[in-house]
């Protein structure tokens, strides 16, 4: 599977200790890594391997300082716990890189919290790098379904809550986009509200079912790595064996894969319009948005822009125009921010949030999602059917008493974007 990727999904790499991995052979060795030192305890060697990481992978890795000033062991070794300790390091170096703003690009209102870049302890129901495993098989992805109709305008309105794993809601999107063909929708409404991200190929197959086919072909997004990581540089990533989607190792050129045999290239993380289903009558659209609506959930947004009227409503959203993949270090899962989203024209300035085409206050009311009356659904019908038209006419609410809100809760995190598999190198 694909947080972005055709090829096999990539593997949770795993790397016990920075000590384990100093059989370097023939490869090339940084200066860095020659003087973080060989010995220490297990928590010092960790908060060693995660500076060397960010050297070679974070995406602004150009801001960071030396080892030998940065002193990781020195700076958080008698922090506690030892968590902590790793979260403070991992704060540290999210804020050198400064944004146009005179901020850091991983500023956050948070005090000690990396807007983008995390670390948790490892979950056992990890398979593949960033994929999570997830045990409820009958979720229902859409909770708000409506119609309405305006002169020529069919109107549809999906509320989508989060991006899971696409194996699970496969299926209920397909039907989803079957229907909307058979309504002939014209104006779409997605409602992102709440929508903090998730899967990227999740993202991408919704927007390949929204797509009409005459877009097949054209560039829908890329990944862009820091130009050491494209050139093979990361040379740690060699210590991250590449495992398939039930995490088992994978055979490349007579061995066993790593990361460090990933195309990093941007032609190789380019991704164009294929299109899926029979829905092919789109005419507009239109996203509800909010300081929420983040990572794929924008990601989906900009993805369009270049090529079709697109319009949001409510409030600027998060902005994150930033990926990552999974990096294992003894029990813990590193989330550096890694790499660029960027749509067909080149745009990822978005790191402040996407700006609305409506702006609106946070809504007061105990109206549910999907009521017509509800304030940033009214506002978006509003902006759609203009007074030339006629009048609205009654929609119709495919799916009976829904709760006011619905989240994907058990697995995806706040502001996440998951990229699973790559292609490894020819």
């Amino acid at each position: 599977m694909k947080l972005l990727g055709h090829a096999a999904p990539i593997g949770i790499c795993l790397l016990l200790l920075l000590s384990a991995c100093r059989d370097h052979g023939n490869k090339t060795i940084t200066q860095d890594e020659r003087l973080s030192p060989d010995i220490g305890t297990k928590k010092e060697l960790i908060l060693d391997s995660i500076f060397l990481y960010a050297q070679q992978l974070y995406r602004w890795q150009e801001s960071l300082p030396s080892y030998t000033d940065f002193t990781p062991r020195k700076k958080f070794g008698s922090i506690s716990p030892e968590q902590t300790a790793y979260e403070r390091e991992l704060f540290a170096i999210s804020q050198y890189s400064l944004a146009h703003n005179g901020k850091p690009y991983e500023w956050s209102p948070i005090e000690g919290k990396p807007k983008y870049s995390y670390l948790e302890r490892s979950r056992n129901t990890k398979k593949s790098n960033g994929h999570v495993a997830n045990t409820k098989h009958q979720y229902k992805y859409a909770t708000h379904l409506s119609y309405w109709t305006s002169g020529n305008k069919q109107i549809a309105y999906l509320y989508i809550a989060s991006f899971p794993e696409l194996a699970i809601i496969r299926t209920e999107l397909n039907r989803l986009f079957t229907e909307l063909s058979n309504k002939q929708v014209t104006h779409l409404i997605l409602d992102l509200r709440h929508n903090g991200g998730g899967y990227v190929e999740t993202a991408e197959y919704l927007a390949n079912l929204i797509v009409p086919t005459k877009l097949d072909g054209k560039i829908m997004f890329s990944e862009q790595f820091h130009p050491n990581v494209q050139n093979g540089k990361a040379t740690l990533l060699s210590k991250q064996p590449y495992l398939d989607a039930n995490g088992n190792p994978v055979q490349y050129k007579g061995r066993s894969a790593t990361m460090a045999d990933v195309d990093y290239s941007e032609k190789a993380n380019t991704h164009y319009f294929a299109k899926k289903g029979v829905f092919n009558t789109l005419q507009h659209l239109s996203f509800i948005v909010s300081g929420r609506t983040a990572s794929a959930s924008e990601l989906l947004i900009s993805s369009f822009k270049p090529y079709f009227p697109v319009r949001l409503i409510g409030q600027k959203t998060f902005g994150k125009p930033v990926g990552f993949f999974s990096l294992k270090i003894d029990a813990f899962d590193i989330y550096l921010a890694s790499f660029l989203i960027r749509n067909a024209t080149g745009w990822s300035d978005y790191f402040d949030g996407m700006s609305v085409d409506i702006s609106l206050a946070t809504p007061k009311t105990d109206l549910h999602i999907g009521n017509p009356k509800e304030p940033w659904l009214a506002s978006t019908l509003q902006d759609i059917v203009s007074i030339t038209d006629s009048k609205l006419e009654k929609g119709v609410d495919n799916i009976k008493d829904n709760p006011p809100f619905v989240f994907w809760p058990e697995t995806i995190g706040e502001n996440l974007l998951f990229k699973t598999n790559f292609q490894l190198k020819n």
